[in-house]
């Protein structure tokens, strides 16, 4: 067997990047001209985001809420909830506002999320079997019942809220439910109309050792080989597809998509393809160019039977073209063809002439040649590109500043430094970076993007009508609203400018019976400048101040939802007159369920691929029915985690997944079990829902 040097052909790359200025000529703003203003810090799950051109901000959580900013009055609602199917990372995933929006004639807001559809689910009733999880093993008419969708729709936008009777079916993208992972999409818009969204491969990356999932064995599951879907000219996963939308929701292909239409074993919307988790693509509307983030697969070093260790990537994309997934991490990076019935491997893969001979192809076996990244990098520091550091491997292609087209317009908008720079952000290493392009899309320098202000898994950003980035926070957990997450609005507010206070509001109660007397605080309310505030608290957002004092008590008497406003005003400095809002959702008439683990206990020791018995004890105000409790086991892996499995019922048990290629000590994998129990509501008050974690110790 012929080993090769994997990563001998980059040095000409290498080369070519080795003189390139860190920096552009000028030097960026010192960040304390710029403030991080918190609009939600209790986001849900959050996934996308979009800002409306007057200003309001939409964004989606994973299990189906789509939520709105009001800057106005800095309430946070609901705009709609999409019944969506949940299992592994599935859901709501990216939301996108249509570029004709005018909120009269064109009112369309675009969705991308996991329609049930009917898809097995856990039958609570036998605690030993979960239905809801597809065979790893098995044969086609096992597989069947977890042939999904993820959909492109459309709805319009009334108001503050989204009707979805209104809903435009777009595009199916098919998926294999039932296991985990990459499923995530997103959705932009160029300056021609054209609607990208880009697509993950949906293969399971826990049996491939940190290298390419290509499992063709006879009847194991498809989901393992990713030569289905992101080496397949005929599907539309681990892509990035491209299409023109009409006014009655169907789509013509534009013209310079890598496949004519008619093209026999081809899918026409295919724009770029060989993509393993695209998760976020920006657009320069400008220009036009496509701006593509690629996550990484998880071996932590090479290996010549396997290929490369894990690469993530960033490039521009002018035209249609092969990013290589699963044979290559770059065109002198090949992954080696390797036998999963007999482990044994074969020869590296050609980049130059890629061949899919896999048994789940159903196009073109003959593929383009792999295109070259601008940048790619793993998780130790990066020769070619040191300004990246070192750490997780999590890329995000942020959006392009036009400032043009916003000064003058807001006080907070971006200077004309970061005019046409491209952002990157990474969501396991919290910061931003600039990269500056010259004519032809060559990257010519890096530049650190405001590293002293905190980011805490950057899972989205845009650039608002006003100029100012808009910031989602994942925060660092598992899959739920994590400490840190939040809502956020990046302000520039130049040399000496004046911050606007940051309000924080919390309450020692936030749902009961009436009458119900709620002890708010505003602990944490802060002025960057020491200027004196004036504290406003609105206990039920009718706009009528009911207290300036700083740490007030009311009394609810009746039962209802009631959102209690507080807002502080910038009394001292320049330019007073600043305001901080936040808020608090206070629930009479119902409580919320209160959920606890009886075992598996917090910190208790287990091996990868042990079977856990779980019991959860559920204590509620309303009767409690255990066939609602759901219990999600999770690959913790650092500070974020992949959901593999949701159980239902208060006892049952759940297989825990062997990831391979992972070294539980250095690469800081755990597992966590969530349990969540929602009630009915009761008398028109919502249902409230309790959940409960713990975290296991792998000793394997």
């Amino acid at each position: 067997m012929r080993r090769v040097p994997l990563l001998a052909a980059v040095a000409a790359v290498t080369t070519a990047l080795m003189g390139v200025p860190a920096v552009a000529a000028e030097g960026p703003p010192p960040d304390e001209e710029f403030q991080k203003v918190v609009l939600n810090d209790h986001p849900g799950e959050p996934v996308d985001l979009a800002v409306l051109p007057d200003g309001r901000v939409l964004h989606t959580t994973r299990q189906g809420e789509v939520r709105m900013h009001h800057p106005d009055t800095g309430r946070n609602t609901v705009a709609a909830t999409l019944d969506v199917y949940l299992h592994d990372e599935e859901g709501l995933q990216s939301v996108a506002i249509d570029p004709g929006f005018n909120g009269t004639t064109n009112r369309w807001v675009y969705l991308y999320y996991s329609p049930p559809l009917g898809t097995p689910t856990d039958d609570p009733s036998t605690p030993d079997v979960n239905e809801g999880d597809a065979p790893e093993s098995g044969t086609p008419e096992q597989f069947e019942p977890f042939r999904g969708t993820l959909q492109l729709s459309r709805f319009q936008l009334n108001g503050d809220q989204l009707d979805l009777s209104t809903k435009q079916k777009i595009l199916d993208v098919g998926v294999d439910r039932g296991l985990c992972c990459h499923v995530g999409g997103d959705i932009v818009f160029d300056g021609n109309g054209d609607l990208y969204l880009s697509t993950g491969d949906d293969t399971n990356p826990f049996a491939s050792g940190g290298y390419a999932p290509i499992d063709e064995r006879d009847g194991r599951n498809p989901a393992f080989d990713a030569q289905r879907s992101a080496a397949n000219t005929n599907d539309l996963r681990g892509k990035v597809l491209r299409i023109k939308v009409q006014e009655d929701g169907s789509y013509t292909v534009p013209a310079g998509n890598l496949f004519a239409p008619g093209t026999p074993g081809t899918r026409p919307e295919v724009y770029l393809m060989g993509l393993r988790n695209p998760f976020r693509i920006e657009v320069n509307r400008e220009t036009n160019e496509l701006y593509v983030a690629d996550y990484s697969p998880d071996a932590d070093s090479a290996d010549p039977d396997r290929g490369p260790a894990g690469t993530g990537k960033w490039f521009v994309a002018r035209e249609a073209g092969n990013y290589g997934w699963p044979y290559c991490a770059t065109p002198d990076l090949p992954y080696v063809d390797y036998d999963f019935a007999t482990g044994t491997s074969g020869e590296p893969f050609t980049c130059s002439a890629p061949v899919n001979e896999s048994p789940h192809n159903t196009g073109l076996t003959e593929l383009p040649p792999v295109e070259q990244p601008q940048v790619w990098y793993g998780y130790g520091p990066s020769e070619q590109f040191p300004e990246l550091g070192s750490g997780g491997i999590g890329p995000m292609a942020g959006p392009v500043y036009d400032y043009e087209a916003t000064r003058g317009r807001a006080p907070v908008a971006w200077p004309e430094h970061y005019d046409g720079m491209p952002l990157f952000y990474e969501w396991t290493r919290d910061y931003m970076k600039g990269f500056r392009l010259d004519g032809s899309g060559a990257l010519t320098g890096i530049e650190d993007v405001l590293p002293s202000i905190p980011l805490s898994g950057p899972i989205d950003m845009e650039f608002g009508p006003d100029g100012a980035l808009y910031v989602l926070d994942y925060g660092k957990g598992y899959f739920g609203e994590n400490p840190e997450a939040a809502l956020s609005r990046i302000d520039y507010i130049g040399p000496g400018g004046n911050h606007s206070p940051e309000a924080k509001a919390s309450a020692d109660v936030t749902n009961g019976h009436a009458p119900l007397t709620v002890s708010f605080s505003s602990e944490g309310t802060s002025d960057a400048d020491g200027n004196k505030l004036l504290h406003e608290w609105d206990f039920d957002s009718d706009g009528t101040v009911d207290s300036r004092e700083q740490n007030p008590t009311h009394t609810y008497a009746e039962n209802g939802v009631y959102t209690a406003m507080l807002r502080v005003t910038d009394q001292g400095g320049q330019d007073t007159g600043k305001i901080g809002l936040a808020e608090v959702v206070v629930v009479v008439g119902n409580s919320a369920p209160a959920v606890q683990f009886v075992t598996p206990v917090d910190g208790q020791q287990f091996t990868f691929g042990d079977v856990i018995d779980y019991e959860v004890t559920v204590t509620d105000d309303q009767a409690v029915d255990c066939s609602k409790v759901e219990v999600t086991y999770i690959l913790g892996h650092d500070t974020h985690g992949h959901p593999q499995t949701t159980a239902s019922g208060c006892s049952g048990s759940i297989k825990t997944t062997v990831p391979e290629g992972h070294d539980p000590g250095t690469d800081n994998l755990r597992g966590v079990f969530q349990a969540t129990y929602t009630d009915p509501g009761v008398d028109g008050i919502p249902p409230l829902t309790g959940e409960a974690e713990v975290v296991l110790e792998p000793t394997n």
